[in-house]
């Protein structure tokens, strides 16, 4: 449940933008900066994108690869594997090479984001968007708190540090630190939303409900991740920045 609407607000939220800023029918250049399993690049390749994967781990890269090669073969051409760090930008691409880069769930690994999030600028061409998905860490306290575990509200008050689901410390980021960190690239805030702000609690095993419930959490989620006070306390944020 939490990946399926993760995926699916992201998806909805980058389609509303891109629609926004280009024409419809228009094939992108789109790099996705820690592509994991390559659920939005292969939807956006479905769309009719030409979109380059970047990531570093081979085992996600492997789970691309067979996911791309059941794909039709007009869509398989549309999309390039690269295993590389979104560090190393620079090292493959030249600047101005993307009309849309997506970075999602790379940041809470990176100490110092900000000179990956500069490279991540400087591959964008003029207008280009940059799209950011980061843990939230002005809301850290609500998962343990929903929980019941209030020791653990209590201390994630104090800190910008979580455990994830997989048992790693990792770092969570602020919308206004972003915010300024966007300004100072080039590339600033154009809009912003929550996402999981309702299904952040619901466990890794549990099964999605049927159609017509999914689309109900669905639409709660959509509302709630564009609309204050709710979105800002959403475990995720979805940022899209705008190149200058």
């Amino acid at each position: 449940m939490r990946n399926t609407v993760r995926q699916e607000l992201v998806g909805r939220q980058l389609d509303e933008q891109i629609s926004a800023r280009y024409p419809v029918g228009q094939r992108l250049r789109v790099l996705d900066v820690g592509m994991g399993q390559g659920t939005q690049a292969l939807r956006l390749a479905r769309a009719g994108h030409s979109v380059t994967g970047l990531e570093s781990d081979p085992e996600m890269l492997r789970t691309a690869r067979e996911s791309l090669a059941d794909e039709p073969e007009g869509i398989r051409e549309r999309v390039r594997l690269i295993e590389g760090d979104g560090r190393d930008t620079g090292v493959h691409f030249l600047p101005g090479s993307f009309d849309v880069v997506l970075c999602h769930g790379v940041l809470m690994y990176v100490s110092e984001p900000d000179p990956l999030l500069a490279g991540l600028a400087r591959m964008l061409a003029p207008g280009g968007l940059l799209s950011l998905l980061v843990r939230n860490a002005d809301a850290l306290a609500m998962r343990p708190g929903q929980a019941g575990d209030f020791g653990g509200a209590l201390a994630a008050f104090e800190t910008d540090t979580y455990t994830n689901r997989l048992g790693l410390s990792v770092r969570a980021d602020r919308l206004a630190v972003l915010r300024a960190t966007l300004a100072g690239i080039a590339a600033p805030l154009h809009t912003w939303y929550g996402v999981r702000v309702f299904t952040d609690q619901v466990s890794n095993d549990e099964e999605l409900p049927g159609p017509e419930e999914l689309a109900r959490v669905f639409d709660a989620e959509d509302r709630a991740g564009r609309t204050d006070p709710y979105r800002g306390v959403a475990a995720l944020l979805h940022l899209c920045g705008v190149r200058g």
